[in-house]
């Protein structure tokens, strides 16, 4: 197997983001576009992230001007370092907030394994088997 280094990882996730990966309710409006392929990715990126290096998921709440706009996810290493690769998606000015680090459910997730199952497999395509958990 190939080494990879994290460019290649964020190389392999841009080119595999698409809207039938993205939250489904960001696809609709302006929210999703192949200007902003990160839009609507957080949580199933990190999850990938979290299928490559372990560590922690973590979580915070996404505001703008003010007002929730629900949940930002990314990855904090075994090494402590905070790891997120879909950040590029805030573009309006919005802020995340209260982070907090979460158990990864066991199992298939209980919403979004289709779109997990899809992106994983784009990525594989890029970079080759990937470690972790999809069963």
């Amino acid at each position: 197997m190939t080494p990879w280094n994290l460019l290649d990882i964020h190389t392999a996730l841009r080119a595999s983001w698409a809207a039938d990966t993205c939250t489904p309710s960001d696809v609709t409006g302006i929210a999703w576009q192949p200007g902003n392929p990160a839009w609507g990715h957080c949580d199933i990126t990190a999850l990938i992230v979290n299928d490559i290096f372990g560590g922690d998921l973590v979580v915070g709440e996404v505001h703008c001007t003010g007002e929730p706009q629900g949940f930002h996810w990314w990855n904090r290493l075994p090494s402590g370092v905070e790891l997120d690769l879909t950040r590029e998606q805030f573009q309006d000015g919005q802020t995340v907030t209260a982070a907090r680090a979460v158990e990864r459910p066991p199992g298939p997730l209980p919403r979004r394994w289709e779109e997990y199952l899809l992106l994983r497999e784009r990525v594989s395509q890029h970079l080759g088997r990937l470690p972790g958990p999809a069963v």
